[in-house]
C-alpha cells in the first residue's frame, strides 16, 4: 500500500483506532499537563507521563499512512485540544448547585487558564506538524539511499525537531509570568531531554508496533 489513506476506508484499517488513541492520550495530557510536578531539582508537568507517546504514535502514523494522513489526526487532536478547554471554561462560569462546594477546587485543577491552554494547543500543533514533517522529509531525501534510508533515523531525527519544537513554544508560553528564566531554563531542558529519551529508549517497541501495522495494513516493512 502506498503512503495514503486507500486502506483506512476499509473496515479492517487500524487507522480509526490509532487515530481515537492518539486524541486519548493528548487530552489526558492536556488535563495532567495543570500541575506541575518536582522530582527534587527536576522541573515537570504531569503531561510527562503520558505525553510523549503521541510523539511515538504519531510516528507511527506518518510512517505507516503518510504525511497527509498523519496531519489530520494532528488536526483532529489540536480541535479536540480547543473544545476541551473551552468545554471546561463553560463549566467553571456555570452557575454551581446549591450545596456543591468545590468550585475553587475545580477552577484550580480543570478552570480555564488561556495561557496553559494556548501554550498546549500551539506547542502540539507546531510539534506534531514538525516531527511528521520531518519524518516525511527524510524518508524522501534518503530513499534509494543503501545505508541512509533507515527507520531510526527518521524516527529520532522527527522526535529531535518534533519535541524541541514542542516543548520551546509550550514552555515560553506556559512560563509567562509563572517561572523566573532559571525555572524556565530547568523546565525547558529537562522536559525536552525527558521527552527525546524516552522516545529513543522504547524505540525497539516503535519498530514492532510499525512493523505490526503494517503487516495489518497489508505494506511491506522498511
Amino acid at each position: 500500500m502506498s503512503s495514503n489513506l486507500s486502506s483506512s476506508n476499509n473496515l479492517r484499517s487500524w487507522y480509526p483506532i490509532l487515530a481515537a488513541v492518539f486524541c486519548s492520550l493528548l487530552l489526558i495530557s492536556n488535563i495532567g499537563a495543570t500541575k506541575f510536578i518536582d522530582f527534587g531539582p527536576i522541573k515537570t508537568d504531569g503531561g510527562a507521563f503520558l505525553f510523549p507517546l503521541t510523539y511515538i504514535l504519531g510516528d507511527v502514523l506518518t510512517e505507516v499512512y503518510g504525511f497527509k494522513a498523519a496531519r489530520r489526526i494532528i488536526y483532529t487532536g489540536f480541535g479536540i485540544g480547543i473544545l476541551a478547554g473551552l468545554t471546561f471554561w463553560l463549566v467553571q462560569i456555570s452557575p454551581a448547585a446549591q450545596g456543591w462546594e468545590n468550585q475553587a477546587a475545580f477552577e484550580s485543577i480543570l478552570g480555564f487558564v488561556p495561557q496553559i491552554v494556548a501554550a498546549s494547543v500551539i506547542a502540539f500543533l507546531l510539534g506534531q506538524l514538525s516531527n511528521a514533517w520531518t519524518l516525511t522529509w527524510i524518508k524522501e531525501k534518503t530513499a534509494g539511499k543503501k545505508y541512509a534510508n533507515k527507520l531510526w533515523t527518521r524516527l529520532i531525527g522527527s522526535t529531535v525537531i518534533g519535541e524541541f519544537v514542542d516543548t520551546l513554544v509550550f514552555t515560553l508560553i506556559a512560563s509567562l509570568g509563572r517561572l523566573n528564566f532559571s525555572e524556565f531554563l530547568n523546565y525547558l531542558a529537562t522536559g525536552y531531554l525527558y521527552k527525546t529519551l524516552f522516545e529513543v529508549i522504547l524505540l525497539p517497541v516503535t519498530y514492532r508496533v510499525i512493523a505490526t501495522v503494517k503487516r495489518h495494513e497489508g505494506q511491506l516493512a522498511s
